[in-house]
């Protein structure tokens, strides 16, 4: 169980947990602990990370078109002054040519991934949703092992808009990384078909 979410923190607050401890996000002006990861939580995004690195990682993918740099649990710093850290995220290489790197990465990021824990549900379908919104990347996917579905959002102005949302049983080309296909239900143990 995390610790109740900390009000009133700031950017040094956030810096001065030690790295190896530092399992949190700047959200809203609130320090909140992140879930700590459960093995459905790994192989979920164990999934994403193999279906999208071989076809998208390189200049020119195998199986793909190549283009992003791909990365999970980075922290990133937004505009907003709010520090998130996706399970699984990307950036374009047009938009970002050399890797991010370093501890609190500075640039927006192009697509975000997270996956539910049941603790921290409202803040990937509610808070993060609009802080994403926000910054104005351009995807953002949601995985919910609670129901087992994959919710794949386009940004718009208004808000995010649903483009996909598939579950168990289906296999999916869902954006930005339509050139691959992805079981939904790999993303909850189940074997490929």
């Amino acid at each position: 169980m995390s610790e109740p979410a900390r009000r009133g923190a700031t950017i040094q607050d956030f810096l001065a947990i030690p790295e190896g401890e530092r399992f949190h996000e700047l959200i809203a002006g609130a320090l909140v602990e992140k879930a700590a990861p459960s093995g459905e939580h790994g192989a979920a995004q164990a999934v994403i990370v193999g279906a999208i690195v071989p076809g998208f990682l390189r200049k020119s993918g195998h199986g793909g078109p190549g283009g992003w740099w791909i990365a999970t649990e980075v922290e990133i710093l937004l505009e907003s002054g709010e520090i998130v850290r996706p399970d699984v995220v990307g950036w374009r290489r047009e938009r970002c040519p050399e890797r991010p790197t370093g501890t609190l990465v500075k640039l927006r990021p192009d697509w975000t991934c997270e996956i539910i824990s049941p603790s921290n549900a409202n803040d990937d379908t509610i808070k993060k949703l609009r802080i994403y919104h926000h910054a104005k990347i351009g995807h953002y996917w949601l995985v919910d092992p609670r129901d087992t579905t994959l919710t794949v959002m386009r940004w718009s102005e208004p808000g995010y808009v649903t483009v996909l949302r598939a579950e168990r049983g289906e296999v999916v080309r869902a954006e930005p990384f339509e050139a691959v296909e992805i079981a939904v239900g790999m993303l909850f143990g189940d074997d490929p078909t």
